[in-house]
């Protein structure tokens, strides 16, 4: 791993305590070209993850908000009529940014989350009926509340395919929670501090050389085994999508890079198949009963898979 990410990962851990798994994860996402799902409850970081990370990279930072009366056009933006000018101009929305908090997307009805997700998917907006390109490095990092269904609208199975990870978000333990305390009461937690450690420039060329790490057709093999099996297991009523093999493997890149090899091995499958896959599986009614997890079956399933010599 290059210097500059040796560094943005120590300075990123010293910011969010207790995450070190999820912030690698998280910067494998980005690093992939993918966006992530965060799942966890309210007070646990989420957003000062998201928002420091966006410092870190020296990159422009939105949030929204999202309500049950949140529009499509108050994310991509809108046309109005200029009286000075006798014209109409373009409003470009929070979108037009290179990291977007989507914050608790299940929130807001179907019809404005879908006018993200085509965003997310295109990389591009269309605005009445003219289409502006979003900027190359676009993050979304969308936010959702795993306790309260009251008033939500969940996402379909579909719509969240499109995301490469999904994280879950648990609470640290008593020392790291001690220390977050500490940052606080001491003062000495202020996202206005963090000063950027790469440039967008040094990112994209990042990104350049994460494509050229070698995925040998043994591993390839191996990860889409992992991918069919889920189809083909009792305990998955729907399995994965080729978007999924997909995800897998530029994660995979992402990760080997991050560990400084130019090449991917079984283990960095392992490793982005439980967030790469949680989200993309539904499990049969007979497992749910049981108590089963979605994660304990991806185990189980990736588990089976015979690793290449």
């Amino acid at each position: 791993m290059k210097t500059e990410l040796t560094s943005f990962l120590e300075k990123y851990e010293e910011r969010i305590i207790g995450q070190s798994l999820n912030l690698r994860l998280l910067l494998s996402a980005i690093l992939a070209g993918g966006h992530v799902l965060l799942e966890g409850v309210p007070g646990t970081g989420k957003t000062q993850m998201v928002r420091t990370l966006a410092s870190l990279l020296g990159g422009s930072f939105n949030r929204i908000q999202f309500t049950p009366d949140l529009l499509p056009s108050d994310i991509t933006g809108s046309m109005i009529y200029n009286m000075k000018e006798g014209s109409f101009q373009t409003l470009k929305g929070p979108i037009f940014t290179n990291i977007l908090l989507a914050d608790e997307i299940n929130r807001t009805p179907a019809k404005t989350q879908a006018a993200l997700l085509e965003a997310m998917e295109e990389k591009q907006v269309t605005i009445q009926g003219e289409t502006y390109p979003l900027p190359e490095i676009f993050f979304v990092v969308a936010t959702q509340n795993p306790i309260e269904f009251e008033g939500t609208y969940p996402l379909p199975e579909a719509q969240q395919d499109r995301f490469l990870f999904k994280l879950k978000i648990d609470f640290p333990t008593f020392e790291e929670e001690k220390n977050v305390l500490k940052q606080v009461i001491e003062n000495s937690f202020d996202t206005k501090q963090v000063t950027s450690i790469l440039d967008m420039d040094t990112f994209l060329r990042i990104r350049k050389e994460i494509e050229q790490v070698t995925v040998s057709d043994s591993v390839l093999d191996y990860m889409m085994q992992i991918v069919r099996k889920t189809r083909d297991t009792e305990a998955i009523r729907y399995g994965a999508s080729t978007r999924a093999g997909i995800s897998i493997g530029k994660a995979a890149q992402s990760w080997a890079y991050l560990a400084g090899r130019d090449y991917v091995t079984p283990d960095d499958i392992k490793m982005v198949s439980r967030p790469a896959l949680r989200h993309r599986i539904q499990l049969s009614p007979h497992v749910e009963l049981e108590g089963a997890t979605v994660d304990q079956i991806i185990e189980e399933l990736v588990g089976s898979v015979p690793v290449p010599r």
